[in-house]
């Protein structure tokens, strides 16, 4: 198994890394918000990885963190979720986030996963409530359903606006939720001014 890449990042597609360890190019699959956070090409990465074995070949996918990897394992293990759904969650989720909502039994917010409809959300939510504390350590075990409201407008203004989901996400992390959606967004919107 390969457990992780030591190497270069070579080259960065929509939804995949390049990374060269000694002369051999690696394709590894990430999540948007992991892909964002990559060094710029030439640099050195380190990348944890999952290998995964089929019929029909074989697929590496990649993280910046142990703890990534771990929740990308545990949302594989859930009936009906692939890598590639679990890859859209944490594009689309950090994993506190991710945890946050799972842990709140947030339906409509584990929903917003692009290819998870509410049953699957339904499914993952019963699977996993209750069993991230050793990959989410100190999270808090319920997230306030106002605040997650509050995120998920603000999103929703964003995507609105023009900006894309990755772009979305990026601009709220971190958000502090006691101004409410209004707050949330004006703090988005600077970190957009900030970046570009």
């Amino acid at each position: 198994m390969i457990a992780f890449l030591n190497g270069t990042v070579a080259a960065v597609s929509e939804d995949t890394a390049f990374v060269e360890v000694n002369g051999v190019g690696f394709a590894v699959g990430m999540s948007a918000q992991a892909l964002s956070r990559l060094p710029e090409k030439g640099s050195r990465v380190l990348v944890h990885t999952y290998l995964q074995v089929r019929e029909d070949g074989m697929s590496l996918y990649g993280f910046l963190s142990q703890q990534e990897k771990a929740f990308f394992e545990r949302l594989i293990s859930v009936s009906g979720v692939g890598p590639k759904v679990a890859l859209a969650a944490l594009s689309v989720f950090s994993p506190s986030e991710l945890a946050n909502a799972i842990a709140a039994q947030d339906v409509a917010q584990v929903s917003r996963i692009p290819g998870v409809g509410k049953k699957t959300a339904q499914r993952i939510i019963l699977e996993l409530k209750g069993s991230l504390d050793d990959v989410m350590p100190g999270q808090a075990s319920v997230f306030a359903p106002q605040a997650s409201q509050d995120l998920a407008g603000a999103r929703e203004a964003l995507l609105s606006m023009g900006f894309t989901s990755a772009e979305a996400e990026l601009a709220l992390k971190d958000a502090p939720d006691d101004g409410g959606e209004t707050g949330m967004l004006q703090y988005a919107l600077k970190r957009l001014g900030s970046l570009s």
